[in-house]
């Protein structure tokens, strides 16, 4: 099983140029996207039993990026969050499971002002396991470029391997895409060498088409990742 820490050693992902024959679409069929989308949930139910099972939770839990993103934040408690990550499963069910490899979870996640405590303690633990921070206004990313570029900056500075920034949904809203291309273009120039996850927040898009042109202009820019939402918005 290989622990998710290990896509972080990934290749970034360059970018293109802008090309507006990619987000060129006139519309979404809507009823034939959610009909596929239940296929493939339905499809997928009840397939995975037994011995299998156990395996795939195991692998799901490598996936998670542990994560907190509270106003009362302290090294306290980003200390405990990183040691949940080293060992989010007890040792008694891995013993029972005859698992010797270590189990661990995919990263830790933080506010920006948090990754200097998280990096440490995973420094101390002498522990390879990434720290990943939300960034640019998370979750509204209502604040200025500049500002949004100073704090990936800071963050990555801090130790951060992977930065989670979110879009200007007005750009989206509006139409705006070159815009939108540029502001991200030049967060993946802050991002350095780590790992830029763009949250497209798609229950503030309205519509299927603006979540299918935004997914393609942020990875025209060089988004490593794309993520629906933030937690915080309600899905259409």
């Amino acid at each position: 099983m290989t622990n998710t820490a290990d896509s972080h050693s990934l290749s970034l992902n360059p970018g293109i140029r802008f090309d507006i024959s990619h987000i060129s679409v006139n519309f979404i069929l809507e009823n034939e996207v959610k009909k596929q989308a239940a296929q493939i949930i339905n499809s997928r139910a009840g397939l995975v039993r037994g011995e299998s099972a156990t395996a795939w939770l195991l692998k799901a839990v490598t996936c998670i990026d542990l994560t907190t993103l509270a106003g009362d934040d302290t090294e306290a408690n980003v200390l405990r969050l990183c040691h949940k990550a080293l060992n989010p499963i007890r040792k008694d069910i891995l013993k029972e499971l005859n698992l010797e490899i270590p189990i661990t979870c995919g990263a830790v996640c933080v506010y920006p002002a948090r990754v200097e405590d998280a990096y440490k303690t995973l420094q101390a633990a002498k522990s390879i396991l990434p720290v990943a921070s939300v960034a640019t206004g998370f979750p509204a990313g209502q604040t200025t470029l500049r500002a949004k570029l100073i704090e990936i900056e800071d963050a990555v500075e801090a130790g951060a391997l992977e930065i989670d920034v979110v879009i200007s949904r007005r750009h989206a809203i509006v139409g705006d895409w070159e815009t939108l291309y540029d502001e991200l273009k030049q967060m993946r120039k802050a991002c350095g060498k780590a790992h830029m996850k763009t949250i497209l927040a798609v229950g503030e898009l309205s519509t299927f088409k603006n979540v299918y042109i935004a997914s393609m202009v942020a990875m025209m820019a060089g988004s490593d990742f794309i993520k629906t939402s933030t937690g915080s918005d309600q899905v259409f």
